[in-house]
């Protein structure tokens, strides 16, 4: 693994998506979004003009085979490295209640039935990056 470089994560979506980055060396996140695919693009665009990925796991889900095409030829030094989805949102919802415990009433409910209070596709893109590393990140 390239310890000088950050590491991205995307969970494409149709009308969403999830993206993530990383400090070099992988430890910990640096950016946690939620965006359009085409605010999407312009981060990735972006870092890869400013700090270049080290390389960028991305779920092959909803349209993967089009972002894998699009960033192959945007971005040949880019490493791209699929990462299974399955499963990735109800893993999301568990990352998000092990980073921000419930409070409250939502401490008495199962964790089944706890639905956290936003959008996880981020943390649908960080269990993704989490499970290619085969470690947890700190935020």
């Amino acid at each position: 693994m390239n310890t000088d470089s950050p590491w991205g994560a995307l969970d494409p979506g149709r009308s969403k998506c999830g993206l993530v980055r990383t400090n070099p060396g992988a430890t910990e996140v640096q950016d946690l979004l939620i965006c359009s695919p085409q605010e999407s693009w312009d981060w990735l665009q972006h870092w890869q003009e400013t700090t270049p990925l080290a390389a960028l796991v991305l779920g092959d889900g909803t349209g993967s085979g089009a972002w894998a095409a699009a960033l192959a030829e945007a971005f040949p030094e880019l490493s791209v490295r699929l990462q299974p989805e399955q499963g990735s949102t109800l893993r999301a919802r568990d990352r998000y209640w092990q980073l921000w415990p419930p409070r409250g009433w939502r401490r008495l409910l199962p964790a089944g039935l706890r639905l956290p209070p936003r959008p996880v596709d981020d943390l649908a893109a960080l269990v993704l990056l989490e499970a290619h590393l085969g470690r947890q990140l700190s935020l």
